[in-house]
């Protein structure tokens, strides 16, 4: 039998991990939005997810590992979760450049996306929930983290599925499929802590280490090469990003129940 702080765990994370599966939906809003529009409403919501990454991973998880102290664990943890991601995003790219360089139609490179995402989605419910294990405030934090994340990323999946020759249903139903895996992702990591009461000693820092890979690689890199550099959406993109920093500051003076 599950006691309270059980189902409480429980009941949080699969509450987040439907709310960032129903992210995937997203693509519908886009529809509507002008090229120019999106495109810089898009950098808007990285810089703002490059911001939040970064504060989560240096303002709640590291400090959450470090609790008992800050030791050479700690460090090699954080550094396996860059490792992890960084040998994720090269199996993709393996992926999508062996695919187009050997077939013509642009399906392939959808499929190999939609693999990409999968597996993406898996490891954010892995992430929540390793979270949620730990504190409450934690998990609410680490969950804001992956939701600005997964906005733009699920425009730009929306968008590369539209290009492959998928109608809109169908790009917004296999999003939201692949989307899904988050919640078996967190259902598994939830199933093993009950075994495994070290669990989340190793996936806080592996966390820290991912969302630092996200942030640092991926991210901001797509802030730097957005064209329209202007001064004033080089200042947006600057606030907004330390936007994001601000907002994972002040959830340490929030209280959850």
């Amino acid at each position: 039998m599950f006691g309270i702080q059980e189902v409480n765990i429980w009941g949080y994370t699969l509450l987040s991990v439907i709310i960032v599966s129903l992210i995937s939906l997203v693509g519908l809003a886009s529809i509507s939005f002008k090229k120019n529009h999106l495109d810089k409403t898009i950098i808007l919501l990285v810089s703002l997810s490059a911001g939040v990454m970064l504060g989560d991973a240096f303002i709640h998880l590291i400090p959450e590992a470090a609790e008992s102290g800050f030791t050479l664990n700690i460090s090699l943890f954080i550094l396996l979760g860059i490792i992890i991601f960084f040998i994720l995003e090269k199996f993709v790219h393996w992926g999508h450049c062996h695919l187009h360089h050997h077939k013509k139609q642009t399906p392939s490179y959808a499929i190999m996306n939609l693999v990409g995402d999968s597996l993406h989605n898996f490891i954010d419910g892995i992430l929540i929930a390793g979270s949620f294990i730990v504190s409450v405030p934690l998990g609410i934090a680490t969950t804001i983290a992956v939701i600005l994340h997964e906005i733009p990323q699920e425009i730009g999946d929306f968008g590369v599925l539209l290009h492959a020759g998928f109608k809109k249903t169908r790009a917004v139903f296999l999003n939201f499929i692949t989307a899904l895996t988050a919640i078996l992702g967190a259902v598994i990591t939830l199933l093993l802590s009950s075994n495994l009461s070290s669990l989340p000693n190793y996936l806080i820092p592996i966390t820290s280490g991912g969302f630092i890979y996200i942030a640092a690689s991926d991210l901001i890199p797509q802030i730097h090469l957005h064209k329209d550099k202007g001064i004033t959406q080089s200042l947006s993109e600057l606030s907004i990003f330390l936007l994001g920093i601000a907002i994972m500051y002040l959830l340490l003076f929030i209280e959850f129940v």
